[in-house]
This record gives structure tokens, C-alpha cells and sequence, in this order.
């Protein structure tokens, strides 16, 4: 199978290929717009990776990138080229009408939700599947949901949060996202209710049993649209993240508070600047990182319960969990083991217990801390 990744070379794609290039039945081609300059920065002219990943030019902006895409005679497209937010479906639109299987590491909320909307008709005409937000979100978070709400007889409140290492390479696109919402409002649910959040404000304290006690800033993913449906009696479900110096935390939550009160500040056009003055910090901070999914609910007998599952990610590999999602698909597309086609959220093709090998090839732990609500 010839999986094509556009936006192989960045701080995800280039993980998706070095992965992929380890399994077998599987032939890779990183994209980009400077394929020879990308593959160097990306190592993929190594001895290890030259004879197994393949770079070729791909400008997903180029009035005939229908043609450049259908050229390169893809099985699969694996798309890394963000940040999503603000993007349309024109690389889902070209795979399907090249006969390629579609899949991308969307972390926009409303690229996701309303990803199977506009593609549905036009993945089952292809007869393939495409899928969008094989990610952290709503991907992995929706399994963790699935494997622990047998514990509860009614669901009702889901918070999750991702608290990066200060060490761990950020990547231009993904700041690109978070400074693109930071201060802007957006709906999540509380108490059964629409209520207007904004970026990077909501506070709150945040207790990770790997990574300790961070603050915490309310973001926009996916999963705050997707999971009120997915999982009907949930009434709360919050998303947050957590970044590790508290110095830059407040830095971002007050330029969102100032984007908030009316001033115009276009932040995530710095995000490259932004991203290189924050490396100067590291010394300051670690390699550890991790992710928290927290539900509340009623037990079997009636009684309030809450359950924590604490995802901890060692040695600057927290960067590897948004990628886990596609990798798997991509294995199992290869051999055969998916087969409903048409267009979805990313959720439900992947069961927790499949994280399972890639959790242990970086040295990922979990444990899941159940108590008293």
C-alpha cells in the first residue's frame, strides 16, 4: 500500500513516516512544497530512511493540486499539513477522487464535526474510508471514553487535559492552532447548557498523577462538540490544557485576555517566533508530559463515582501520542481489517487496548485512579 503524507516532514508527519517505513506491505512518500530541503530537515536523507521513505513535491495550495496528488498514485493519504483550523476538504476531495483512502490528525473542532457532512457522499461513491481527527482528539480521548464508561451506570461529565513537557518539540502548525483560538469564544457544555467559553482563559487547577499539579486553560477541540452526542448523558464535558512553566501560561492567558477585551493582537502569526523564544526556556522544565481523561457519574449502585485515567509520557515522546491513531489505521487498512467505507469522526475504529504497543515502543505508562465523586 503507497501511503502519501502531506506535511511528512513537520513535527507529526515526519513520525508517521518513520513509522510506517518499519512495517511491512507499506510504501511511503512524504509531501511538501520543498521535498529536498524537507526530507534533510526531517533526517529522511539518513542511510536508515533513504531507500524507505520516498519524497516528492506536493503543494496543496497549487491551482492543479488535484492533479500533482492523483499523479503520485496514492492508496492512502495521510494528512499532517495543519494547523486544520480554517481549512476546507479540499486534500480529503482530491484522495477520494484519486481512489485513495483519507485519513488526517485534525485537531479544528469544526473540520471535525462537520468533516462527514460534506465528504460521506463522496467516500462511499470512491468506496473508501475517511477519517478525520486520528489523533489525541477526539481518537484516543473517545477510546479511553468507550473502555471506562462501563464503570458508570449514568455519564455525566468528561474533562479532559493535555499537559505537554516543557522539552518536547511544539511544532509551528500546532502553536499556529492554540494562538488561533486563544482569547475567541466558543460553546462547550455545562450543566446541560450551551455556554460560551474562550480560549485560553477558564483556569483551573489540574492534578495529573505523572506530571503533578499544573493550571490549565480551556481550549476548543473537537471532542466538545462530537462527545454530547456520542455520549447522551454526559451534561459537562470540558477540554483544557496544561502547559508546564507557569510563566508562559500566564503570558498566553493574558495576550487571550487582551485579544478577548477587543484588542487586536494577531498571535498566531508569531507562532514561529513564539516557538523559538519558548525553546529558550527548556532548562526550566522537563521531558515528561502527559494526559488526563476524567469522568464522573453514577456507579451501578447509585452512588457518585469518578474515574481518572493518567496517561504519562517520559524522554520527550509525548509529540508520538497525536500520531498513534493514524499509524494504527494505516496498519490496518494494509491488511485488510477495516472495512466500512464512507466518511467519520474518528471514533470507534480504534479500541484502547490497540494503543497498547505504541504505549510501550516510547515507554508510556497509564493508570486509572477511581474514587468518590
Amino acid at each position: 500500500m503507497r501511503v502519501l503524507v502531506p506535511g511528512g516532514y513537520g513535527n507529526f508527519g515526519a513520525r508517521i513516516c518513520r513509522a510506517l517505513a518499519r512495517a511491512p506491505g507499506i510504501e511511503v512518500v512524504a509531501t511538501g512544497r520543498d521535498p529536498e530541503r524537507g526530507a534533510r530537515a526531517a533526517g529522511f536523507d539518513s542511510t536508515i530512511f533513504n531507500s524507505t521513505i520516498r519524497s516528492a513535491r506536493l503543494d496543496l495550495d497549487a491551482a492543479d493540486f488535484a492533479e500533482q496528488l492523483r499523479a503520485l498514485a496514492p492508496d492512502l493519504v495521510v494528512h499532517c499539513a495543519g494547523p486544520f483550523q480554517g481549512q476546507d476538504y479540499r486534500v480529503a476531495r482530491a484522495a477520494l477522487a484519486a481512489g485513495a483512502h483519507y485519513i488526517d490528525l485534525a485537531d479544528g473542532r469544526d473540520f471535525v464535526a462537520r468533516f462527514a457532512g460534506e465528504i460521506d457522499s463522496e467516500a462511499r461513491k470512491a468506496n473508501r474510508l475517511a477519517l478525520s481527527g486520528a489523533s489525541s482528539v477526539p481518537a484516543l480521548s473517545s477510546a479511553v471514553v468507550d473502555r471506562l464508561r462501563g464503570r458508570f451506570r449514568e455519564l455525566h461529565v468528561i474533562r479532559i487535559a493535555i499537559a505537554p513537557g516543557q522539552h518536547a518539540p511544539r511544532g509551528r502548525a500546532t502553536m499556529a492552532a492554540v494562538f488561533g483560538y486563544a482569547g475567541r469564544p466558543f460553546k462547550w457544555l455545562q450543566d446541560g447548557v450551551w455556554v460560551d467559553a474562550h480560549g485560553w482563559q477558564k483556569l483551573a487547577r489540574v492534578h495529573h498523577a505523572g506530571v503533578g499539579t499544573r493550571w490549565a486553560a480551556a481550549c476548543d477541540v473537537p471532542d466538545l462538540e462530537l462527545f454530547p452526542s456520542r455520549y447522551p448523558d454526559v451534561h459537562t464535558v470540558e477540554f483544557r490544557a496544561a502547559l508546564e512553566l507557569r510563566t508562559q501560561h500566564l503570558a498566553l492567558y493574558l495576550a487571550a485576555a487582551l485579544r478577548r477585551a477587543g484588542l487586536p493582537l494577531p498571535i498566531e502569526r508569531w507562532a514561529g517566533t513564539l516557538d523559538r523564544l519558548s525553546s529558550w526556556l527548556d532548562v526550566l522544565g522537563s521531558d515528561r508530559g502527559g494526559m488526563l481523561v476524567s469522568l464522573e457519574g453514577l456507579r451501578e449502585d447509585g452512588r457518585p463515582g469518578k474515574v481518572g485515567w493518567h496517561l504519562t509520557a517520559p524522554s520527550n515522546h509525548g509529540p508520538e501520542i497525536p500520531c498513534m491513531a493514524a499509524i494504527l489505521l494505516a496498519g490496518k487498512l494494509a491488511r485488510g481489517a477495516i472495512e466500512q467505507r464512507g466518511a467519520f469522526p474518528c471514533m470507534g475504529f480504534l479500541a484502547l487496548e490497540e494503543f497498547a504497543p505504541e504505549f510501550e515502543r516510547w515507554g508510556i505508562t497509564f493508570r486509572i485512579v477511581e474514587t468518590d465523586a
